[in-house]
């Protein structure tokens, strides 16, 4: 049974850092592409970020890009988000997903395996 489980989620002041991880069971994901999306209350889930099996393409929203960096550790079945100059507005829970294919996507519907998710609340 494969499963995805994320951490590294808590409570932080706005312009801290948090680094999230997502460690992958049951199969390796080695050739799949890996994303991170989130979802605030009230609003539909967004990507955040993606990255190629080999780490070679990365892609991120615009409201991310230059403080969030996506990575993987195929080794570890592993795949990361480093969160930097974290806002209010970033605060979601933050759902880790594994793609059908080895592209990089920002719709969610290319994502067939998904984390149950993990709380990121940016204090003002």
């Amino acid at each position: 049974q494969v499963q995805l489980v994320e951490s590294g989620g808590e409570l932080v002041q706005a312009g801290g850092s948090l680094r999230l991880s997502c460690a992958a069971s049951g199969r390796t994901f080695g050739s799949n592409a890996m994303g991170w999306f989130r979802q605030a209350p009230g609003k539909e889930r967004e990507f955040v970020a993606a990255i190629t099996w080999n780490g070679g393409t990365t892609l991120y929203a615009d409201s991310v890009k230059g403080r969030f960096t996506i990575s993987r550790d195929n080794a570890k079945n592993t795949v990361y988000l480093q969160m930097n100059s974290l806002k209010p507005e970033d605060t979601a829970v933050y759902y880790c997903a594994v793609t059908y294919g080895s592209t990089v996507y920002t719709s969610a519907a290319y994502y067939g395996y998904w984390g149950q998710g993990t709380q990121v609340t940016v204090s003002s």
